[in-house]
């Protein structure tokens, strides 16, 4: 009787783990609040209020605007200007704001109650529209960091259990946490992700190609799975592929969510020695993946991406495809004398000479490295660079590609359509298939 109860539970659902961007929650959410909206609105009316409450109305959503445009464009604190549906998010919350407090006088003691009610909703309303915009947090599990990964062996045996439970086909790879020492770069870095599709937890794997993914800053290894949907890919890609797809792995490149060493050896940690010697060394030590360049991929959004270009371009003995997803043009720590200050020591040079452009030129030509440059066409900021590295990359002889996200911003959409735009293309360059094809042969 226990066993039963205990194999019926998973189709409980946690509200931690109800999708907050799902259509009908938002529409529920929406709904709710512009119903109390429109009960505040309904109250004593006349010329006078009518007036007043339009007025307030039209300066609150100025006031709005204004705060977005000087936390976006002004403030700046995330070096990523915000999206139009942001703005106009934060335009609809000062806006509704200012109606309710202008309607709270002279109402009914139960219309009051609503007002007062519609403040939090009018809250939740503008966050959850933030939310979709950008995509950060898929459920209030992921919004309260309590998404907990297993370790890599026992990932490795819940994958085993499942497939002698349920047959080797149509399984799901898993995601596990790992620590992956700094044995040379001293790095103090977090937990990294690991990613293993379900061909790679079998007794014998094959050797897969493997992925080197960074996330962007502020952020941490988890928001790839989390905001990106990056499992979710992977296995639909290796449900119709027979179990591959490459493995990903996802180190720390930042130490800490606000931290940002911008992937150079410097007083702010040794990152490109962490990415380029400590993590492909655990990688060949721990994980079956294949030996040559051509099956190596270094990734990265945003901040992420601009370690990509600049590692994958200096190391194409080590990677041969990099994936830039909304990169810088050049690595960034606030302004640029601080950058200067902070990253390379004061030296221009050695700034100038860690451009992802200088890089390119300093190993050109190219014989065998690939790049894939994703950005979205409403990232206004970053798509102008973006651009101009897809073009100093085919320069130097970079077999280049590049894409742009229709209709996305500097989000997690764009890095959803980067990867499911990018796998087919990286599983080619990298020859995935091959492993399938020698298993059918023995």
């Amino acid at each position: 009787m226990n066993s039963l109860l205990l194999d019926v539970s998973p189709i409980v659902i946690s509200p931690l783990d109800v999708v907050l961007t799902d259509a009908p929650v938002l529409a529920a959410l929406y709904g709710g609040t512009g119903f109390a909206l429109l009960l505040v609105l309904l109250g004593p009316t006349g010329v006078r209020r009518a007036v007043v409450t339009l007025i307030g109305a039209v300066v609150g959503a100025a006031s709005g605007w204004v705060l977005a445009w000087f936390v976006s464009d002004v403030w700046d604190p995330w070096n990523v200007s915000l999206s139009t549906g942001t703005r106009l998010w934060t335009v609809a919350l000062c806006a509704s704001i200012a109606i309710i407090l202008l309607n709270l006088r002279g109402q009914v003691r139960w219309r009051r109650v609503v007002a007062i009610c519609a403040l939090p909703l009018c809250l939740l309303s503008a966050a959850a529209g933030i939310n979709a915009d950008i995509g950060q947090f898929p459920t209030l599990r992921v919004a309260f960091g309590l998404t907990n990964y297993p370790s890599l062996d026992q990932a490795l045996l819940i994958a085993r259990s499942a497939a002698h439970a349920n047959g080797d086909s149509n399984r799901s790879g898993v995601v596990s946490a790992v620590e992956i020492p700094a044995t040379v770069s001293g790095f103090a870095a977090r937990s990294a992700l690991v990613y293993l599709p379900p061909a790679a937890t079998r007794m014998n794997p094959p050797a897969l190609p493997v992925i080197e993914m960074l996330s962007g800053q502020p952020g941490s290894p988890s928001d790839v799975f989390t905001a990106g949907k990056l499992g979710d890919i992977l296995d639909q890609y290796a449900q119709a592929h027979s179990g591959l797809a490459p493995i990903v792995v996802v180190p720390d490149q930042l130490g800490a969510p606000g931290n940002n060493p911008m992937c150079v050896d410097s007083a702010l940690g040794k990152v490109a020695s962490y990415l380029t010697i400590d993590v492909p060394a655990w990688i060949r030590g721990h994980l079956h993946v294949t030996a040559q360049p051509t099956g190596w991929t270094i990734a990265g959004f945003s901040q992420g991406g601009t370690c990509s270009i600049q590692l994958g371009a200096a190391n194409p003995q080590l990677y041969g495809t990099i994936l830039d997803i909304s990169g810088e043009l050049v690595p960034s720590n606030g302004s640029e004398a601080h950058t200067v200050a902070a990253g390379f020591g004061g030296s221009t040079a050695a700034y100038a000479a860690a451009a992802p452009t200088a890089i390119l030129a300093a190993h050109a030509p190219y014989d065998t490295l690939s790049a894939i440059f994703v950005v979205g066409d409403g990232d206004l900021r970053f798509l102008p660079g973006v651009r101009a590295l897809a073009t100093a990359a085919e320069r130097a002889g970079v077999d280049t590609r590049l894409f742009e996200s229709p209709g996305t911003a500097h989000d997690w959409h764009t890095v959803d359509f980067a990867w499911t735009t990018a796998l087919p293309v990286i599983a080619a360059r990298t020859a995935l298939l091959a492993p399938c094809v020698v298993a059918k042969t023995r």
